[in-house]
């Protein structure tokens, strides 16, 4: 061993740990930090805000199964960053975010930028702490990457004393993180498999993380041999191909009504990786709760998780990946009570997604613009989005049918969609990525296109305009109707912003001028930004906001 500083051995165990690409704003807080990684070969990412280097650090959990990394500076970089670390706190997301903290001397003096890290992170993060000796780094690090990992996944905070970073010592680096995988026993499986045999009409539905491509097509490979329907949890439609012929539709907001009557009608239901929280339950309204879980099977890797909301008739600790890995080698039934369902059930999903079926107010329609992408788009092409109404185009008519191909906030966040498509073109060069936006989304890390100018990312943006916090507006018009309050919006011309920072820019105001801005786009190898100037009427596949307004006048 040799002397080396805190901010060598912390860089060192980034390496250690397989760590590729870091995010991050520079702070004089941890500059011994970025001092080492001027010595190794991770990627580091500048960015412009520190949310948008978090939500990076977060896609980048999501893609991969491994800890996203993000680095900020104290006090207001870490509460700028606190919003990264709350969607990767709710969307169960491995994460460790390093921050800046006052030199040791001067703590508890609320000097310059200092923050109770413990405080401010405690009710957010799986774990949050200070690192006061540099010989515990290693120690510190790898424990973080394991608590990231394990379990229900989520964010770690580390905190790092400015003068620490500093000091040198000697300590053995640790070994590569190795999580523990919970694996069902064989018990479990033979209780599930006697519950699905005695059904009639089961249904699973596919959700939270820790899963692996691997584990998508072992519950592919499940569900054909028992015919089974499969429907996915709101936000994580890439854990099953929209193709499948046993692909029942996406179980979000607002999902088609055959597959919610479909789940309400269920009497056995199996919930693999995900909660089932507020908007895959409809509000929690598809349980009772707790209830005496005579339809529920919850497979889950935190045992916290399991009868925390919901009693289950049957509760399995394992990691998805794991239990459908077991499930796929489950003895193939000679023949099921429900056979045929899953036909059903696909033929529903195919006519809710048909883009033929919506028109809308306005000559820029968003089904058909839809239509042109699954076109010309690769079927592995990344999508990224934040929150607002204009997801909902990306999410019921886009087939997802790649792993790792959707980037969206299942906490419901705002200004995601281009971090996260920064984060997806950093990692994965050879893929397209597409980021939807909404004019009120894009605005809040719409600087980080810059990000994607400054490291040749050519991101395409799809910014959705309809002049206003479309959603808000909606709720407003349905529970306030005509009293528009502080929905409204001024923007500026999207198109010039991309040819401003030096990336291609185009504006599409009716239907046909879509397809031919895209093939521009893609072809110009620069990032570019698709101004779409929608009717505010166009609101919903289904209802505008003049529908909404009326129908809430009639109560």
């Amino acid at each position: 061993m040799s002397l080396r500083t805190g901010g060598q051995i912390l860089v060192d165990q980034l390496k250690v740990h397989g760590t590729t690409h870091l995010f991050c704003v520079p702070g004089e807080s941890y500059l011994a930090v970025l001092d080492a990684l001027h010595d190794v070969d991770i990627k580091t990412i500048v960015c412009r805000q520190e949310g948008g280097a978090a939500y990076m650090a977060e896609a980048v959990g999501k893609m991969t199964g491994q800890p996203g990394i993000v680095m900020v500076t104290r006090g207001p970089g870490a509460t700028n960053a606190s919003c990264g670390i709350h969607v990767a706190a709710q969307d169960s997301t491995p994460l460790i975010m390093f921050v800046g903290q006052v030199a040791r001397d001067m703590k508890e003096r609320e000097a310059f930028q200092e923050l109770d890290y413990k405080a401010v992170f405690g009710s957010i993060a799986k774990w949050v702490v200070e690192i006061d000796r540099a010989e515990r780094i290693p120690e510190i690090v790898s424990r973080a990457f394991h608590v990231a990992t394990q379990g229900r996944p989520g964010p770690v905070v580390i905190a790092l004393p400015e003068d620490m970073l500093t000091d040198s010592v000697e300590v053995a680096d640790a070994l590569p993180y190795a999580p523990v995988v919970m694996k069902p026993g064989a018990e479990d499986m033979e209780a599930l498999r006697r519950r699905l045999l005695e059904a009639e009409r089961p249904i699973v539905l596919a959700g939270g993380s820790g899963w692996s491509e691997r584990g998508v097509k072992d519950l592919q490979r499940f569900a054909e041999n028992f015919d089974l329907p499969v429907a996915v949890s709101f936000r994580r439609q890439m854990l099953f191909p929209a193709d499948h012929p046993n692909f029942a539709g996406d179980f979000g907001i607002g999902p088609n009504p055959k597959l919610l009557e479909r789940v309400k009608n269920a009497d056995l239901v199996l919930l693999v990786g995900g909660r089932l929280s507020e908007m895959p339950s409809q509000s929690y309204t598809l349980f009772d709760i707790p209830g005496d879980g005579s339809k529920l099977v919850h497979i889950h890797p935190g045992a916290e998780e399991l009868n925390k909301v919901y009693r289950a008739g049957l509760g399995i600790l394992a990691t998805p990946h794991a239990f459908a890995a077991a499930a796929a080698e489950l003895p193939k039934p000679n023949a099921v009570k429900w056979a045929g369902s899953h036909k059903v059930a696909h033929a529903d999903y195919l006519a809710w997604s048909d883009t033929s079926k919506v028109k809308t107010a306005g000559d820029l329609q968003m089904a058909e613009v839809m239509a042109q992408l699954k076109q010309v788009m690769p079927s592995d092409t990344v999508y990224c989005n934040g929150a607002g109404n204009y997801a909902t185009w990306v999410h019921r008519f886009w087939p997802f049918r790649a792993f790792a191909s959707q980037l969206a906030p299942t906490s419901g966040t705002m200004g995601y969609g281009v971090p996260a498509a920064v984060a997806a073109k950093a990692l994965q060069p050879g893929r397209e990525v597409i980021a939807f936006a909404g004019d009120g989304c894009f605005m809040m890390n719409g600087q980080e296109f810059a990000t994607m100018m400054q490291y040749d990312l050519p991101v395409i943006v799809v910014v959705v305009d309809n002049g206003m916090y479309g959603t808000i507006r909606m709720h407003q018009e349905r529970e306030y109707p005509g009293r528009v309050s502080a929905t409204a919006l001024k923007n500026p011309d999207f198109a010039a912003l991309a040819r401003s920072y030096g990336g291609h820019g185009e504006t599409v105001r009716k239907t046909a001028e879509f397809g031919p801005a895209l093939e521009r786009c893609r072809k110009s190898g620069k990032a570019s930004i698709i101004h779409c100037l929608i009717d505010p009427e166009a609101i919903t596949p289904a209802r505008s906001l003049t529908d909404i307004r009326n129908g809430a006048l009639k109560k």
